[in-house]
């Protein structure tokens, strides 16, 4: 992409990251945990991200107003209507994860 002025850039960085946002949104079965299992993020990251993001430009934005950016709703709504509790399977995945992450870190 260096093709493009830091405008155009940061434009198409934008709408993808909108993109993002709509994709999870139509695809709200897919839950957090899967995410960070496979992809080691998930709504949640993105909302700490964009958090960070008003900071580091010197504005303030709470993680819940982030939350609810990225969810489309409030968390506590959008936890009650679409995230069932994590599966015993699920967990131990999570586990599994993360104790490969730590080892890596360590190695």
């Amino acid at each position: 992409m260096q093709q493009f002025d830091e405008t155009t850039r940061t434009e198409l960085e934008a709408a993808a990251f909108r993109r993002l946002l709509q994709h999870l949104d139509d695809n709200k079965d897919v839950q957090n945990i899967d995410l960070m299992i496979l992809a080691d993020f998930c709504r949640n990251c993105l909302s700490k991200w964009l958090v960070t993001a008003a900071e580091e430009r010197g504005e303030s934005l709470s993680y819940e107003e982030a939350r609810e950016h990225v969810y489309g709703m409030p968390y506590s709504e959008w936890k009650e209507l679409y995230q069932p509790p994590a599966t015993a399977e699920q967990m131990a995945a999570w586990e599994a994860h993360h104790a490969k992450k730590k080892a890596a870190k360590q190695g």
